[in-house]
């Protein structure tokens, strides 16, 4: 009797002690602790990354006497064009002043650029400037209501740090994917002219070129623009241009639309243990300078016969 009594007791407490979850939902906390989640980092950094699409011209094909333009003016014949589409992602860095960086090759040639929110609004765009040899371009729309991502310190970033990546994939606005730091300073991939990479883990496809790489802070710490991968999917490695180097860009673009460099005028290579024996250097890192570029200051310096030695 006193078994039946408790268990009687047992099953009308349990509601008030285990409260059932609805069909299929998950709990937020278990053991009083609140589950992991990205979502209420994303909630601040989603309205920031933006939809990129571009529209250029392209004059079709015609024979030498369609090209001539005495003989299209003389019989009157239109140029027949037809429009190219394209689409990728960029970042709002700028809300008030509604600057937006993205890469160079998504809004290339384009004769008209449009910006999508995650609100659904269509902006048009103007080109403030763009660097082909980094692939940093940085346009800007007029309107209200814009949410611009804080900026992060990608030197601070070390491999196996987690990241979050941003973008439109195939069209797919506000896709997020996440992965980890997987390499920093990837370089010699010919990818580009100045190439310095973060490497990620984070699923990287056609239409995240633009976008957002961010740290679990919600800090903007890269910039994605291109994946390795031999059908053109995501593999698992992506590559992002470090924050650092996109707002010293930025800068420049804003102020003079292009990026003003020095040149020294000397190609250089690693140092290799080999080469370091042959040099008779102790150093196990350091640069070797392989050519000196005709006209340039180094040959100058090189003609005064100033000479420098340098190991670390």
């Amino acid at each position: 009797m006193k078994r039946l009594l408790i268990l009687i007791l047992i099953i009308g407490l349990s509601p008030l002690i285990l409260p059932p979850l609805a069909k299929g939902a998950l709990p937020f906390s278990l053991d009083g602790e609140r589950l992991p989640s990205l979502a209420p980092m994303l909630v601040d950094v989603q309205p920031a990354v933006v939809n990129i699409s571009t529209t250029n011209h392209i004059r079709e094909n015609d024979s030498p006497l369609m090209q001539d333009p005495f003989f299209r003016r003389f019989f009157n014949i239109p140029r027949q064009q037809r429009p190219q589409s394209s689409l990728g992602s960029g970042v709002v860095v700028d809300a008030q002043k509604g600057y937006v960086v993205t890469n160079y090759h998504v809004i290339d040639k384009a004769d008209e650029i449009t910006v999508t929110t995650k609100d659904g609004r269509s902006l048009d765009a103007t080109l403030v400037g763009s660097d082909k040899d980094s692939d940093i371009a940085v346009i800007q729309v007029k309107s209200e209501n814009l949410t611009e991502i804080k900026m992060g310190n990608s030197s601070s970033l070390r491999v196996g740090d987690f990241v979050v990546a941003i973008g439109s994939p195939f069209g797919l606005s506000q896709t997020v994917t996440s992965g980890i730091v997987s390499a920093l300073g990837r370089s010699g991939l010919g990818i580009e002219g100045y190439e310095d990479f973060i490497q990620t883990d984070a699923s990287i496809n056609p239409g995240n070129s633009g976008g957002a790489l961010v740290d679990l802070r919600g800090e903007l710490i890269g910039i994605n623009t291109a994946i390795l991968s031999r059908g053109g999917g995501s593999v698992g490695i992506g590559l992002s241009i470090p924050i650092d180097m996109v707002k010293a860009l930025m800068e420049q673009l804003i102020e003079h639309g292009e990026v003003k460099r020095g040149l020294l005028g000397v190609a250089m290579q690693d140092l290799t243990p080999s080469l370091a024996d042959a040099f008779g250097i102790s150093g196990e890192k350091g640069a070797v300078v392989s050519q000196v570029i005709p006209g340039s200051t180094a040959e100058e310096l090189r003609n005064k016969g100033r000479r420098c030695h340098c190991s670390f």
